[in-house]
C-alpha cells in the first residue's frame, strides 16, 4: 500500500478533489451529449446531439437540430454485420423536404458498429490542469506519429462527484492538431465542444425508426458512405478517414491531376480533405441547394479568389435604364414567369476561364453575343474573350488580373470585337494583342445600366434585351462547390463595390416556389449545373441586381 501511494500521483485540488492522473478518464457505457464540431480550415461549426448505448448496441447522432438523423445499430441488434440508417429531408419533383429513410448494411468484411462521439482515452496521458470554458479542467493528450504526420489529440475533462464520492469525468473539449513535417505546417485542425453530458439510461424509443418509413437500401456500405451516414467516424479517435483518400484518388483520376512532388501532393490532399468536409457538412444542413466535389476541390482560397477577377473602380458612364417602375408594373402581364435564352439559341457553350481572372471578359462577350443575336435576327456568332484580355488595358482593364464589363464596352465601341475563330482561341493568360491582323465583325452603340434595383427591372431587361452581364459576390466556398438547386448564401454581400465576380444572366424562373436568376459561369461545365447556377432573387442575394448591363447595337 505504501509503494502504491508513492507511485500514484494525483491532479491538484483546483478540481475540488483528487483524481488519479495515471488513469485516463473512462466514459460511461451509456450517455447523451450535445456539442458542436468545429473545423476552422473548412469554416464549419456543425451542431449535433448524440445518444450512445453500448449495453444495447445502439447509437444515434442528429445534426443541425435533428434535420439529419443517423442511427448505428450493431450486429447484436441488426442481423449479420449491423446497419447504418439516415433519415433526411429529400426533395424531388413531386415532394419537398419529405423525411426519407436511407440504409446501408454492413458486410462480412466491413461490419458496422455503434458510434461514440468521445475518443478512446486508453493511450492519453495527463498534461496539466487549465481553465477551459470557465471550468478547471484536466488536460489529457495523445501524440501519434504516422510517416510525416504528427497528430496531437487533446481532451479537456472536468469532474464531478458521484453519490459515492467518486469523480465522474465530464467532457469539455476534444481537439486534433495535425502537423506535417514534410510540409512544415499544420495540415489539419478540428475540435469538438461538448455540453449537457448525461449518463442516465436512455429511453429506447430514441432509437426507434418510424415504422411507416420504407428504408431504401444502398449498395455497400463501402467507405464512400461513411461521410454521409456516419460523419463523426472521421473525427473521433480511433478515426476512419479511408473515404477521404479514396475520394481524392477518384478526383485525381477524373481530373487528370499529377502533382510535381510529394510535398505538392500532400498539400493538395490536405486542401481536398477540408473542402470535402465542407461539402458534406453543407449538404447535411439542407440549405436548398447541393454542393459537390468538382475540379476546384484541391484549390486554396487564394487560388479560388484568382478565378473571380472583377475589380470595382467606381461608377461607369452607361445609359440609364429607360423604363420606370410604374411602366414595368403596367407591362408585368406581358413578361412571362420563366424565360431561358438558351432555348432560343442566344447563348454560346460554357467555357473555362482557367487560372486567369478574366471573368469580366466572359460576362462582357456573353452580353454582346446576345445583343448581336437579336440584332441579326437569331444568328449566333462566337466572339473573342481573348481579344479583350489582350487589348483593353488602355481602358483600365488588367487582363488576367481583373477588369470590368463597362471598360470592355468602351474598347469595343472604339475598336469593335473579332470572332473567336478569327482572333484565335482563349488562352487562359495574357497574350499579344493582334487586332490589326483580324476582321472586327461587330461594334456597339452603347450600354445600359439596369439601375433600378428590383426584380421587375432585371426580369424585364433579360426578357426584352437578351443575356445581361451581371456582377456577384462569389467569394464563399458554397459558391465554389455549388452543384444544383437554388443558391442562397446569407453571408453574401450585395453592394456594387463588394462584388468580385462577373457572370452572365441568361434567364430566370421558379423552382419549387423559389424564384431564381439563371446565371452562366465561366468555370467550365464541370462546375455547377453544367456550368450554370440558379441564384435566388430574394434579398438581392449576392448582388445580381446591383450592376447589370446590356448592350445596344
Amino acid at each position: 500500500m505504501f509503494i502504491y501511494a508513492l507511485l500514484c500521483v494525483f491532479i491538484g485540488s483546483s478540481l475540488g478533489f483528487h483524481v488519479d492522473k495515471e488513469s485516463p478518464p473512462q466514459w460511461s457505457d451509456v450517455y447523451t451529449v450535445k456539442g458542436i464540431l468545429n473545423i476552422p480550415y473548412a469554416e464549419l461549426h456543425e451542431p449535433f446531439y448524440a445518444w450512445f448505448d453500448s449495453k444495447n448496441g445502439k447509437s444515434r447522432i442528429d445534426y443541425y437540430g435533428a434535420m439529419v438523423k443517423t442511427y448505428q445499430l450493431s450486429a447484436s441488434v441488426y442481423p449479420d454485420s449491423g446497419t447504418s440508417i439516415k433519415i433526411a429531408p429529400v426533395t424531388t419533383e413531386k415532394v419537398q423536404n419529405q423525411d426519407t429513410c436511407l440504409q446501408v448494411n454492413g458486410t462480412k468484411d466491413e461490419s458496422i458498429n455503434i458510434q461514440t462521439v468521445l475518443p478512446d482515452m486508453t493511450d492519453f496521458k495527463y498534461v496539466d490542469t487549465e481553465t477551459m470554458q470557465d471550468a478547471d479542467a484536466a488536460k489529457w493528450r495523445m501524440v501519434q506519429t504516422v510517416g510525416d504526420k504528427i497528430n496531437k489529440y487533446t481532451m479537456w475533462v472536468k469532474y464531478k462527484k458521484s453519490l459515492r464520492g467518486d469523480p465522474i469525468p465530464i467532457p469539455i473539449r476534444y481537439e486534433m492538431k495535425g502537423f506535417n513535417s514534410l510540409l512544415g505546417s499544420h495540415y489539419d485542425h478540428y475540435y469538438i465542444d461538448y455540453r449537457d453530458y448525461n449518463v442516465d439510461d436512455i429511453d429506447q424509443d430514441v432509437f426507434k425508426i418510424d415504422p411507416s418509413f420504407q428504408c431504401t437500401s444502398f449498395p455497400g456500405p463501402g467507405s464512400r458512405h461513411f461521410a454521409t451516414f456516419n460523419p463523426m467516424k472521421e473525427f473521433v479517435h480511433p478515426i476512419h478517414d479511408a473515404h477521404v483518400h479514396e475520394e481524392f484518388d477518384r478526383f485525381k483520376q477524373k481530373h487528370n491531376r499529377q502533382y510535381a512532388s510529394d510535398v505538392e501532393h500532400a498539400k493538395r490532399s490536405n486542401i481536398f480533405r477540408q473542402n470535402l468536409r465542407y461539402i458534406h457538412s453543407n449538404n447535411r444542413a439542407h440549405r436548398g441547394f447541393t454542393l459537390a466535389v468538382n475540379h476546384l476541390a484541391d484549390r486554396t482560397d487564394d487560388e479560388l479568389a484568382a478565378l473571380r477577377g472583377r475589380r470595382y473602380s467606381g461608377p461607369n458612364q452607361g445609359l440609364p435604364f429607360p423604363h420606370s417602375a410604374r411602366a414595368l408594373e403596367e407591362m408585368s402581364d406581358k413578361v412571362p414567369a420563366e424565360h431561358d435564352w438558351r432555348l432560343f439559341g442566344a447563348v454560346t457553350p460554357v467555357k473555362d476561364q482557367s487560372v486567369c481572372g478574366s471573368c469580366w471578359s466572359f460576362g462582357t462577350v456573353g452580353a454582346v453575343e446576345g445583343a448581336l443575336f437579336l440584332h441579326n435576327g437569331g444568328h449566333l456568332v462566337r466572339l473573342s474573350q481573348q481579344a479583350l484580355v489582350d487589348c483593353s488595358w488602355g481602358f483600365g482593364n488588367n487582363g488576367c488580373d481583373g477588369g470590368e464589363d463597362f471598360r470592355a464596352y468602351q474598347w469595343i465601341m472604339k475598336h469593335g470585337l473579332p470572332t473567336e475563330e478569327d482572333y484565335g482561341g482563349y488562352l487562359g493568360q495574357d497574350g499579344y494583342c493582334h487586332i490589326d491582323n483580324v476582321t472586327l465583325v461587330t461594334s456597339m452603340k452603347g450600354w445600359v445600366n439596369v439601375t433600378a434595383k428590383n426584380e421587375n427591372s432585371l426580369r424585364f431587361a433579360i426578357f426584352k434585351y437578351g443575356p445581361i452581364s451581371v456582377a456577384i459576390d462569389a467569394s464563399h466556398k458554397s459558391f465554389s462547390f455549388y452543384s444544383n438547386g437554388v443558391y442562397y448564401e446569407p453571408k453574401c454581400k450585395n453592394q456594387v463595390e463588394e462584388l468580385d465576380h462577373a457572370v452572365l444572366a441568361v434567364g430566370y424562373g421558379i423552382l419549387r416556389g423559389q424564384k431564381y436568376w439563371l446565371v452562366k459561369n465561366s468555370w467550365s461545365n464541370m462546375w455547377g449545373n453544367d456550368g450554370y447556377v440558379l441564384m435566388a432573387t430574394r434579398d438581392d442575394n449576392c448582388g445580381v441586381q446591383a450592376a447589370p448591363t446590356y448592350v445596344l447595337m
